[in-house]
């Protein structure tokens, strides 16, 4: 089982939705939170809200991982959200333009790539802990009306079921959540126009949270946890791909 009290939290992505919800969470169990975000005035505010620091980041460059990593002091850190993220909100891919890709792709991979190798050595050395990436549904079915963006979230499913049996050997969980259309400002107007018409209902943002201090806690690792309006949070069940047969 995972522990939150005591322990030093980051959460990229944190001046707003899920993120600031996250946070929040973190602060209410016990965790001295770092928030990481480009945002400087809303991830300083969210801060002091939960009486923690905050500390500009751009997730898509490596450096400054580096000197985030470096500034975490003698406390490390314990418990890692790998939060940020951002759609293309585009559905046609042949009008997809390369800066739409690169910057969907940059912020939603390379982020929890870099992220997840910047702070794993340093969890590790505080004998073990969590990171929790943020994925979508999208990442578990096709999402046409926007195929970058699920492409991104896919790849992060993908990363986390990968990479955990090899950083369960330092002590450390890794699992994705995977939520639903959530009341975040990544939904854009057009998006909340187009769910209104399919009457789904949006996610609170803390209810996505709730989902990640259920993973922490509950101490599973390279799982997927799917959240749903009217559900109770789980991890979702993969179905197994069928194996080989004998030629001979």
């Amino acid at each position: 089982m995972g522990t939150i009290e005591g322990r030093v939290a980051l959460v990229t992505g944190g001046a707003s939705g899920i993120g600031r919800a996250t946070a929040r969470r973190f602060a209410a169990e016990g965790a001295t939170v770092v928030i990481a975000d480009i945002d400087d005035a809303k991830g300083t505010s969210v801060a002091e809200e939960c009486g923690g620091r905050f500390v500009h980041l751009d997730v898509t460059d490596p450096l400054q991982w580096a000197d985030l990593v470096a500034g975490l002091g003698p406390e490390g850190v314990g418990l890692a959200h790998l939060n940020a993220g951002v759609a293309t909100f585009e559905s046609d891919v042949l009008a997809l333009t390369d800066q739409q890709y690169r910057r969907t792709m940059g912020v939603n991979v390379d982020g929890v790539v870099f992220g997840l190798r910047a702070v794993a050595p340093v969890i590790a050395a505080q004998g073990g802990g969590s990171i929790v990436v943020t994925a979508s549904l999208g990442g578990l079915v096709p999402m046409p009306f926007d195929p970058v963006y699920s492409l991104s979230k896919h790849a992060v499913v993908a990363f986390a079921r990968s990479v955990a049996p090899q950083l369960s050997g330092l002590g450390i969980t890794v699992n994705a959540v995977c939520p639903g259309f959530t009341d975040t400002p990544l939904v854009d107007v057009a998006e909340r126009d187009a769910i209104d018409v399919m009457a789904v209902p949006l996610l609170d943002p803390d209810v996505v949270a709730g989902a990640v201090i259920d993973i922490v806690l509950g101490g599973g690792t390279g799982e997927a946890w799917y959240c749903q309006p009217g559900r109770a949070p789980a991890p979702y069940a993969f179905r197994g791909v069928p194996g080989p047969r004998s030629l001979t």
